[in-house]
């Protein structure tokens, strides 16, 4: 009978009603979300066609550099960040919705490399100085940037670092060598972990490094992947850095979980 448990124990079905309705999730797209959506969708249509994309693999950068300034104009460059850094302070959703878009047409652009990865290390991880000065160089397409993490011997473990940062006065110096850092070719600067403390797969003592990609010591081997999008390895030779371009908060903000 309605209203009424195994137990005996009376229940209002109104009650119920409520309840189950509470615990429904909304999965409908805001009318921002949706005309995200259909803009970025279109601007694709228009440009990236076969014929187009075989055109910007032979560009120099292997992507459109043309394009990537019509993102900023966009404020896809920025949409993650805070409005203070020149962003436009969307969520997880609107990225998402992004980069799917990006994923139908096989998009050669360093979005996921400058936005979404060295980007929110940055935004995360960052102290107010480093923000204020990087994040409005993404947002405005100026700044192309690449999260340089990945080892050969970690095998996507993500605790496996054996690049190191040892100090010197007034900084750090950098010894290791990065693999397939996207985008890692055409980036000014380099998101760079290294341990600065503990061994080899100690989850503690990675700290990141914001490093000129001209920097002295830093040579880079590039390479197409399977889909044409580029990436490299990269090696770092004692690169100094000094301590305004460096980050301890890699424990707190960017490993995963071990929950």
């Amino acid at each position: 009978m309605l209203g009424e448990d195994v137990g005996g124990r009376t229940k209002s079905g109104h009650g119920d009603y409520r309840l189950r309705e509470s615990l429904e999730m909304d999965f409908d797209l805001t009318e921002e979300q949706r005309l995200l959506r259909d803009t970025v969708e279109r601007l694709l249509a228009d440009h990236y066609t076969f014929a187009k994309r075989r055109a910007y693999l032979a560009e120099p950068d292997g992507w459109s550099r043309t394009l990537w300034s019509r993102y900023a104009e966009l404020g896809l460059l920025g949409l993650p960040f805070a409005e203070s850094y020149g962003g436009f302070g969307g969520g997880p959703i609107d990225v998402m919705l992004v980069m799917e878009a990006f994923g139908r047409v096989l998009a050669l652009e360093a979005y996921l490399a400058t936005v979404v990865l060295g980007g929110t290390a940055l935004r995360l991880a960052g102290n107010e100085a480093q923000k204020s000065a990087i994040l409005p160089q993404i947002a405005e397409g100026s700044l192309v940037l690449a999260f340089a993490h990945g080892e050969r011997q970690a095998r996507y473990d993500l605790t496996d670092v054996l690049t190191t940062a040892r100090p010197k006065p007034g900084g750090w110096v950098i010894d290791g060598v990065k693999s397939i850092v996207l985008h890692g070719d055409s980036a000014r600067r380099l998101v760079v972990s290294a341990r600065t403390a503990g061994d080899r797969d100690d989850p503690d003592g990675i700290t990141l490094f914001l490093v000129d990609a001209a920097a002295s010591g830093v040579a880079r081997c590039s390479y197409a992947m399977r889909d044409g999008t580029r990436a490299a390895e990269i090696s770092l030779s004692g690169v100094e850095v000094g301590r305004g371009n460096c980050s301890a908060k890699w424990v707190r903000h960017c490993r995963p979980s071990s929950g």
